[in-house]
């Protein structure tokens, strides 16, 4: 018996608690909508930043590709430079393998000996102006690669600048274009409104000077007839002979 109240004094908190949000709950929701909208006014900052961003990225490729075009002009001087002095090191090789192999075709196998050991540093400096060369042509080539991306990603950027520019001009051109029309029409629609009242006020002054126009011509004829009969102009009928000759028309009936 006595366990029944308890279980009914135990399920009404909890009807409470699910009719009430808890309090964590709210802060919660709190939370996510200030975080909402931060996040909508850092949207709104960043979107009114992007062109400027994008002109200062330009910007610095820009300065990026000028440098690399000045570095690539001159790993191609250095370069022209080493094959220059690789083309006069294998020119002197040539000469002292001539050197030598006249030597050893005329007995000399000592001088032959000596112009051989020269002929070994002229191909040490050779191999060295060599490896200069293959280095600054891969740079060289490196760097033109450079130059080609540095280009490209400019133009990507340029043609989405100006992309958005254009946009954004013929979208300001047409809310400007529909924002006078707007004007234009409710200054149409109060001009026309005003033109039918015009219209209606005329058309009623139209119709009271009519009927001033036709009681002053009623007054006029009925002035103009009393004053003719006043001369003798026009006759007075004479009634009694009309009403006799009435009468008699009746008779005969």
């Amino acid at each position: 018996m006595s366990t029944k109240p308890q279980g009914r004094r135990k399920a009404q908190p909890q009807a409470d608690t699910a009719a009430a949000p808890e309090p964590s709950a709210l802060w919660r929701r709190l939370v996510t909508a200030v975080r909402g909208g931060v996040t909508g006014l850092g949207e709104a900052i960043a979107d009114s930043q992007a062109l400027r961003i994008l002109d200062e990225e330009i910007r610095d490729n820009d300065a990026e590709l000028r440098r690399v075009r000045a570095t690539l002009a001159e790993t191609m001087a250095r370069c022209k430079v080493a094959q220059e002095r690789l083309a006069a090191a294998n020119a002197k090789l040539a000469e002292y393998e001539g050197y030598a192999l006249k030597a050893l075709k005329s007995g000399e196998e000592q001088l032959a000996r000596d112009v051989a050991g020269h002929i070994a540093l002229l191909e040490i400096e050779r191999d060295g102006h060599a490896r200069q060369v293959g280095e600054l042509t891969e740079g060289v080539a490196h760097l033109r690669k450079v130059v080609v991306q540095f280009e490209a990603t400019i133009g990507r950027l340029k043609q989405q600048v100006d992309t958005v520019r254009a946009t954004e001009t013929v979208q300001r051109a047409q809310a400007a274009m529909a924002s006078r029309r707007r004007d234009a029409d409710g200054r149409v629609r109060t001009a026309l409104d005003s033109l039918e009242r015009i219209k209606r006020r005329q058309a009623e002054r139209d119709i009271r000077l009519d009927a001033a126009r036709i009681e002053d011509g009623e007054a006029l004829d009925a002035s103009l007839e009393a004053r003719l009969r006043r001369a003798g102009i026009i006759a007075e009928e004479d009634r009694t002979e009309a009403v006799l000759s009435r009468l008699k028309d009746r008779r005969d009936e």
